[in-house]
């Protein structure tokens, strides 16, 4: 069950960030309105994943795929441009979130 609020934490901050982008700096109404609703969402969810899971790792799970999805989203959605750097560093993220679920001891609550 973590894990579904985690990922509910997840991908309503990607929603949110997303529609940030979108709202044009909080000048358009309906953008503006759904990144309030997605963030207020996010922390809900991320708020009840704490009651199961470490601080330290669910923020570093929540993060890090917040970042990865975001970074995609903007590549698909605002035709935004990678460098080589910024892949890499998204895969050491990446790399980074395997090995805390699959290898650190941490992430028993």
């Amino acid at each position: 069950m973590k894990y579904l609020y985690l990922t509910l934490a997840i991908i309503t901050e990607v929603i949110g960030s997303s529609f940030l982008n979108a709202s044009n700096q909080f000048t358009k109404l309906v953008p503006s309105a759904i990144t309030v609703v997605a963030y207020i969402s996010c922390f809900y969810f991320l708020s009840v994943t704490l009651k199961h899971m470490p601080l330290g790792v669910a923020y570093a799970i929540w993060g890090g795929l917040g970042i990865v999805l975001t970074a995609v989203i903007s590549v698909v959605v605002f035709k935004s441009k990678f460098d080589v750097a910024s892949v890499i560093g998204i895969m050491l993220i990446v790399s980074g979130v395997v090995v805390l679920n699959f290898f650190s001891k941490a992430n028993v609550h």
